[in-house]
């Protein structure tokens, strides 16, 4: 009877302490790894610019550019502060 006792007691313990190490493994995945992953993640988008400043956005920047009919992307405020020119690039062309 007493060595049933131990046997199961020994069951008991061997469960308890898989959980306490499938328990130890999983903190270590949300301190340790989940945050590596995140951090990695996010600088994957730093990578470059999705929209480079020396390439045409589209085919109407490039049909103007061929004809120096360009419109310029900024232009200065009263206070010297570059603003998007709108007006000039919203405006319709005088050909």
């Amino acid at each position: 009877m007493a060595q049933e006792q131990k046997k199961s007691d020994n069951a008991h313990t061997m469960r308890t302490h898989s959980a306490t190490r499938s328990a130890d493994s999983c903190g270590l995945l949300i301190r340790v790894i989940l945050p590596l992953v995140v951090v990695l993640l996010s600088n994957i988008g730093c990578q470059r610019a999705l929209f480079p400043s020396d390439k045409p956005r589209t085919q109407f920047q490039t049909y103007d550019r061929l004809r120096q009919n360009d419109a310029p992307l900024e232009e200065n405020d009263v206070f010297g502060r570059p603003q998007p020119a709108l007006r000039a690039r919203l405006t319709p062309s005088s050909s």
